[in-house]
């Protein structure tokens, strides 16, 4: 079988737990599915430079953790193509803040919404500080029936792993769901911890870092489902 490329968009620190988690959970995925998967580092300085170059060849994107990106501009275009041609995403932690902008700002037509933590006078600001920042700890969330999300952990609640202190600013969820966009997990408090895009193949986002359980020898069930989404999901060309 050819292998599926798989993109890992992001400006890759050794030093990072999630960045040494990421490609281990796309492995122990794709060796849980019998099907060969090459996944590449993408920087997101490359994919402003020249886009086409970058992604053209892949099956599948993950906007990994790591935010602030050295470009902004090219983790906003990756989570744009994957969206907007129909390939499998998957957006963690720094990931989904930026798959909630590039939405807002693309489909909802807030053009200036913004990142507290790269432009933190913004006017827009659609991702904020958290109230109480998720660092190194883990937490319950509750999964919403019918969803892409659930039916990857096939159980309501769930307990992942955060190295987050931003989120979703609550003032933009209305305009959001509005335009189509699904938020489908949250925890005890009822706070947003996952979105998706109920009309995409596979689009999936979460503010918690599911590649984490990598680490502990464990499959991660998200990222199985994106894999697997991956080696069935072919893109189609650009007209």
């Amino acid at each position: 079988m050819e292998p599926m490329f798989i993109a890992m968009v992001g400006d890759h620190d050794p030093d990072m737990v999630a960045h040494r988690a990421v490609p281990k959970s796309l492995g122990l995925s794709a060796l849980s599915l019998g099907r060969p998967v090459d996944a590449v580092w993408v920087a997101t300085e490359r994919v402003a430079e020249d886009e086409e170059e970058a992604l053209g060849h892949v099956d599948a994107i993950w906007l990994v953790p790591g935010s602030p990106y050295r470009s902004m501009e090219g983790a906003l275009a990756a989570v744009r193509r994957a969206r907007e041609r129909g390939m499998p995403f998957l957006g963690t932690c720094g990931g989904f803040q930026h798959a909630v902008i590039e939405f807002a700002r693309n489909v909802c037509g807030i053009a200036d919404a913004d990142h507290a933590e790269s432009n933190p006078h913004a006017s827009n600001l659609l991702v904020a500080p958290l109230a109480c920042a998720l660092r190194e700890v883990a937490g319950r969330v509750r999964l919403d029936e019918g969803t892409k999300i659930r039916a990857a952990y096939g159980q309501e609640w769930i307990e992942e792993e955060y190295m987050c202190g931003y989120g979703l600013n609550a003032e933009f969820r209305g305009v959001l769901e509005s335009h189509g966009m699904r938020f489908t997990g949250r925890d005890a408090e009822g706070d947003i911890r996952s979105t998706e895009l109920p009309d995409h193949p596979f689009f999936v986002a979460t503010l918690f870092q599911p590649e984490r359980a990598a680490l502990h020898a464990h499959t991660p069930p998200l990222v199985r489902a994106f894999v697997h989404a991956a080696t069935t999901v072919r893109a189609p060309a650009p007209a």
